[in-house]
């Protein structure tokens, strides 16, 4: 058990290094620039990335607001699931974020996608629809980097395929987009 382990954290170090923090600058200029514009900012994804989606909402629309003394408006895609379940049951699970987003979505807002396959349907029909409309779009994907990477203005792609370790290192790069604004005094400026 104690290799496994030992195996396990090596290769989820590994999967953190293969991200540039260089490359999460253009993502935090994206979230400022639609902070001050008061645009709105949607993330989704499913599974372990809905719930990535949902904590990161929790944390930007929170802890950085309060950072900065004026609100994010960020929202989650995943947490309504009254609307999720009659929209999955109406018309397609597929359209469970695209049709939410033709309710709010407005060019200048953004569409942060969290997939580790890159080609969860829902996640590839909400940046097909965003991208058209003027929204901005950014991608947190898997080593495949699926249909997702190739649909985004903005992506960064984890290199590696585990379900759990991908996962684990999107939550670090949300929390490093978070707390850009709450620790960093160039992230609010």
């Amino acid at each position: 058990m104690l290799d496994w382990l030992n195996n396990y954290v090596a290769s989820q170090k590994k999967a953190l290094d293969t991200i540039n923090p260089a490359d999460l600058v253009p993502l935090i200029a994206t979230l400022r620039e639609a902070h001050r514009a008061g645009r709105r900012i949607y993330v989704c994804g499913n599974g372990g990335s809905a719930a990535n989606a949902s904590h990161f909402v929790t944390d930007l629309g929170k802890n950085s607001s309060e950072a900065i003394g004026t609100p994010f408006r960020v929202m989650s895609l995943t947490d309504n699931v009254a609307w999720i379940t009659a929209i999955g049951n109406d018309y397609s699970f597929d359209d469970s974020f695209l049709r939410q987003l033709h309710n709010y979505g407005e060019a200048g807002d953004v569409l942060l996608v969290i997939s580790v396959s890159g080609n969860s349907p829902n996640v590839v029909k909400a940046l097909e629809w965003a991208k058209p409309r003027g929204l901005k779009t950014i991608a947190l994907v898997g080593g495949k980097r699926g249909r997702a990477a190739a649909l985004a203005d903005q992506v960064i792609a984890v290199g590696d395929t585990h379900y759990g370790r991908v996962e684990d290192v999107q939550m670090n790069i949300l929390h490093m987009l978070c707390y850009a604004f709450v620790e960093s005094d160039e992230a609010r400026k």
